[in-house]
C-alpha cells in the first residue's frame, strides 16, 4: 500500500492528471515485414493477354440468318440510303431472308366483315338525335337520296349496322346496312338515305339508327322527306 501511494504522489507532483497514460517501461512490441516480388513468377503491371483478332469476331451477331447467307454478297455503302436501300419500297434496311416481305404475301383467314344485319337486332332511336336530315323528292319520280358522312367515334375499328326504326315510313331506306367503321380520326363512313314515294305526296319521317354493338353505342338521325 505504501508503494502504490508513493507512485500516485509522484505522478501528482509532475502534473499528470490521468493515471492511464502511464506505460510500463518493460513493455515490448513486435513487427512483421512482408516482402513481395521476390519470386520469378510475380508480374506487376496488369494482365497482358489479348484476343486473337483472326479467330474472335463480334459477339452480338444474331442467329436469325438463313442457311447459306453470305454477309459479304452485297457490299454496304453510303449508309442507309446506299446498298441497303436499293430496290426497296420503304425506308427501312433489309433483314436477311426477309427482303420480299409483303410483296408476295398471301392473306390467309383474317377478320371477316359482316354484310347482313343479324337476326333479332333492334333499332331503337335515342330520345335526343345526333343529327337531322331533310330533303325533298318529286312524288312522280323514282325517288331521291341524301348522303351522310359519318365520322368515326370509337377508339378502334367497329362493326356497324344501320336501319330505320320500325315506326319509320316504309319509303325510307339506308345503305350500306352493315360494314366496319374506321377508328377515331380515320376516314368517315358514307351512308345514303333514299326515299321512294311511289307517287304519294306528303311528309315522310323516320329515325335512322346506326348500331355499334361491340362498343355498346349507337348514332341516331331524324329524317324528314317532303314529297310533292
Amino acid at each position: 500500500m505504501k508503494f502504490q501511494s508513493a507512485i500516485i504522489t509522484a505522478l501528482s507532483a509532475v502534473g499528470v492528471s490521468n493515471a492511464f497514460t502511464f506505460i510500463p517501461s518493460g513493455k515490448q512490441f513486435a513487427s512483421t515485414r512482408l516482402n513481395l516480388g521476390n519470386e520469378g513468377n510475380v508480374v506487376f503491371g496488369g494482365n497482358t493477354w489479348k484476343p486473337d483478332s483472326e479467330k474472335m469476331g463480334s459477339t452480338d451477331t444474331g442467329d436469325f440468318f438463313p442457311e447459306g447467307y453470305d454477309p459479304n454478297e452485297v457490299e454496304f455503302s453510303a449508309g442507309m440510303m446506299g446498298s441497303q436501300q436499293s430496290g426497296r419500297g420503304n425506308d427501312g434496311p433489309q433483314l436477311p431472308g426477309m427482303e420480299n416481305l409483303g410483296e408476295d404475301a398471301v392473306m390467309m383467314g383474317g377478320i371477316e366483315e359482316n354484310t347482313e344485319i343479324p337476326a333479332g337486332m333492334e333499332f331503337i332511336p335515342s330520345s335526343v338525335p345526333d343529327g337531322q336530315i331533310e330533303f325533298t323528292v318529286a312524288a312522280s319520280s323514282k325517288g331521291g337520296s341524301q348522303s351522310i358522312s359519318q365520322a368515326p367515334v370509337c377508339m378502334g375499328f367497329e362493326d356497324f349496322y344501320a336501319n330505320f326504326s320500325t315506326d319509320s315510313h316504309p319509303s325510307l331506306k339506308v345503305s350500306p346496312a352493315a360494314g366496319r367503321m374506321d377508328r377515331r380520326g380515320g376516314e368517315p363512313t358514307e351512308f345514303t338515305v333514299t326515299c321512294e314515294p311511289q307517287g304519294k305526296a306528303g311528309t315522310f319521317t323516320g329515325d335512322l339508327v346506326i348500331v355499334l354493338p361491340d362498343d355498346n353505342s349507337k348514332i341516331c338521325y331524324k329524317v324528314s322527306v317532303t314529297s310533292f
